[in-house]
Parts: C-alpha cells; sequence; structure tokens
C-alpha cells in the first residue's frame, strides 16, 4: 500500500474519532473493500472483535498466530471460538527450518538469555508469520488499547503501520479493561480460562505467568526483562513519513 500522508491520517482519525468500536469496524470495511484483515491472539480484546465481527458478517480475513508454544487453553479456545462464530480464521505458524536454526543454535530456552534472543524468537515465531498473514490487505484490526500499557499510550482508532507497511485499526482504543470485561459479560464471548486464574495478558507459556490481584496486566509477559520493553514487535506504532522506502 502506498503510504498515507499526514493529512490522510488526520482525516481517517477524524472520521473514526468518537465513534462506537461497531461503527469503525464498519469504517475500516468500507475504506478498505476487500483488503482488510482481522489478527486474533484470542485475547479478550480480540474476542469483543470476534463477536462484533460475527454480529453484522462483515467481510474480513480473520486470522491468528500459532507460534508453536501456546498454552493449550488457546488453543482450545481458538476451536471454540471458531465454532461459535464460523469466521473461517486461518491459522499461520512459523517457519519450521527459522524455528529450528535458532533453537538448535541458541537453545531451547534462548529467550531467556538476552533481550535481543528473545526478540529473535518472537520475530521467527510472530513477526514474520504475521507478513505472511498480511499478504495482500490494505489494513488490519487489532485489539490494541491505549491503557493496556505506557508503550501503546499513543495508540489511536486509526494508525500507519510501518513496520507492515499498511493501516492499522484498533477499534477499542479508547475503551477501558472495565468495558471490555462489561462486553465479554453482556454477550456471554468465549474466554481463555486462564484469566480466571491470574493471567490477564496471554502469550506463549514459557513467557507468561501469572499476575498479582491489582498488579499490572502487562507484568506477566517476558517479566525478565525491564519493564519499558515487553513487546514482541506486532505492533509498532509510527508516523506516516518513518519507514518510507526510497
Amino acid at each position: 500500500m502506498t503510504v498515507p500522508d499526514e493529512a490522510a491520517l488526520a482525516r481517517w482519525r477524524v472520521e473514526t474519532g468518537g465513534l462506537p468500536a461497531e461503527e469503525i469496524l464498519g469504517w475500516a470495511v468500507a475504506a478498505f473493500p476487500g483488503r482488510v484483515g482481522f489478527s486474533s491472539s484470542l485475547g479478550l480484546e480480540d474476542q469483543v472483535l470476534a463477536d462484533m465481527i460475527a454480529a453484522r458478517a462483515l467481510p474480513v480475513r480473520a486470522f491468528t498466530l500459532d507460534t508453536g508454544r501456546l498454552f493449550p487453553e488457546t488453543l482450545d479456545l481458538l476451536a471454540r471460538t471458531e465454532a461459535r462464530y464460523g469466521l473461517g480464521m486461518r491459522v499461520f505458524l512459523p517457519d519450521a527450518v527459522e524455528v529450528e536454526a535458532l533453537v538448535n543454535t541458541h537453545g531451547v530456552d534462548l529467550f531467556r538469555r538476552s533481550p535481543g534472543l528473545r526478540q529473535a524468537c518472537c520475530e521467527a515465531r510472530k513477526v514474520h508469520p504475521l507478513k505472511r498473514a498480511l499478504a495482500g490487505l490494505e489494513a488490519w484490526i487489532c485489539g490494541l488499547r491505549a491503557g493496556q500499557s505506557s508503550s501503546r499510550a499513543d495508540v489511536h482508532a486509526v494508525d500507519w503501520d510501518a513496520g507492515n507497511g499498511l493501516v492499522r485499526i484498533s477499534p477499542l482504543a479508547a475503551w477501558t479493561g472495565t468495558q471490555v470485561d462489561a462486553y465479554v459479560r453482556d454477550h456471554d464471548v468465549p474466554v481463555n480460562p486462564l484469566h480466571a486464574t491470574g493471567f490477564p495478558s496471554i502469550g506463549c507459556a514459557p513467557c507468561t505467568r501469572a499476575v498479582a490481584p491489582g498488579g499490572d496486566p502487562r507484568s506477566g509477559r517476558w517479566w525478565w526483562e525491564a519493564a519499558g520493553h515487553r513487546e514482541c514487535g506486532l505492533h509498532r506504532v509510527a508516523g506516516p513519513g518513518e519507514g518510507r522506502r526510497g
């Protein structure tokens, strides 16, 4: 997709400003017809979006990433979600040769050895499969919220994703965790049972642990690293001018 200029991004943010999440989803489908994907991590926010998309039969390409290290509960939720909503969700896995090379060179616990190796593991298991999943799209929908962490505080309903070269739509950007919980309860949305046992944010099993009541929801992810760097690389926020190619 051609990189949008500042004026286009500003216009899209005005058009979506203050809209309910359901209407932002409708806006995305209308703005990028036939070229919109929905990326689900099967977390609470993405389950809310799956419910909204299915309720309106929106024509989006739904997919998820199976890193090969997911909790069994997460895989079970994937099956339950597809049975409930029938989104035709595609599953993208990492390249076996790439993962084998990493593990055979650095060990099965490479992600604990240094931030660089952890990021390399995330690149192989998440970032590279995501790029394959996004091929041919102009925009992708995800469940980011500005209130999830300090690194996501600048998330808008519409952002330019310089790393992947397309528009990122975050319909729940302005939602609070309380709003998410209320929607899940009111619409009987299927969720991961690990949430009820202290796991507010769920990723790969070796890299996720329970959080004490009232603790930072993201503190259970990559807890051995500095708090400000606990991201996998899937959600890099940048302005339209960043990441241009000559």
